[in-house]
């Protein structure tokens, strides 16, 4: 696609996408709440923007976006996960649930719905929140691209609003430093169909080391490191401080490029070919 205006970055505090428009001399903007990297160009409340938005209370700032702009939008992605994998990863399923003295008394049961239910509604207000994003920009005739995780599972998969354009299945093969399979959906504009190889060397992949994902992602790694290699990484990141859900976000420099000139604007790099494939899958 040809982009005349602007990418306005929503929910990238990193601001590594926004880099790499610009180092393609492409103007870019990012738009978060928080601002711990130091580099948001904006810091304001999306989830407020969208409301108003949506309901036409007031000015927002997709009244200063253009139909030749382009919104890349990293929604927040937590909520969309399996809600078991959810829970499994507040320990709730834990295989150490039985020693709770409280296992099988009313208190316990009543304790675990409550969790349940947290999810369910909060799940529902984030999705509600994707889905009124996505109204504002279809009446208003404006392009956006949505990021999210991708696992057969997740209530994205099942249950979303429009179907994916494209899943990234293994990020490290455009130099990412993650492996996780990454779901986009192209609104009101087209993919192109490049395929850039740019395999990330094994010292700067990283692995999940906590959580339900950490298992899943330990087998997915097997397949690119032998066992000894894995062992190690995995223990020099659990003796570090961990990584949080931020680190785990974090996208490389190298990938955002690829990605950029492979799907969004459709530029032929040194090692880029054309997929055969104009579908939803990588090649």
């Amino acid at each position: 696609m040809t982009i005349n205006g602007k990418v306005h970055c929503f929910f990238e505090q990193s601001g590594t996408f926004k880099r790499e428009f610009i180092k393609l001399g492409i103007p870019a903007e990012d738009y978060d709440i928080q601002n711990n990297f130091g580099e948001t160009d904006h810091v304001i409340d999306l989830f407020g923007e969208i409301e108003a938005a949506y309901e036409r209370e007031r000015e927002t700032v997709f009244d200063r976006i253009t139909p030749d702009d382009l919104i890349m939008a990293f929604f927040p992605c937590i909520k969309f996960c399996s809600v078991m994998e959810q829970i499994q990863h507040e320990d709730f399923y834990d295989a150490s649930h039985k020693k709770n003295e409280n296992f099988g008394t009313e208190e316990y049961y009543i304790q675990k719905w409550n969790v349940l239910r947290k999810f369910s509604q909060e799940r529902f207000y984030f999705y509600d929140l994707a889905l009124k994003m996505t109204a504002v920009v279809q009446i208003k005739g404006l392009r956006m691209i949505v990021e999210n995780p991708w696992h057969p599972v997740n209530f994205t998969n099942h249950f979303w609003f429009v179907r994916t354009s494209y899943i990234d299945k293994d990020r490290t093969l455009r130099g990412d430093y993650y492996r996780k399979p990454t779901a986009y959906w192209f609104i009101n504009c087209e993919q192109t169909f490049g395929v850039t190889y740019q395999p990330t060397s094994k010292d700067k992949v990283k692995t999940i080391t906590s959580g339900s994902g950490a298992a899943k992602t330990r087998k997915k790694m097997s397949k690119i490191l032998d066992k000894n290699e894995l062992d190690k990484m995995f223990i020099q990141h659990t003796q570090q401080t961990g990584l949080c859900d931020e680190d785990r976000s974090m996208i490389s420099p190298d990938y955002a490029s690829n990605f950029i000139c492979d799907k969004i604007i459709g530029k032929p790099q040194k090692f880029t070919q054309l997929s055969i494939f104009e579908n939803n899958e990588q090649i």
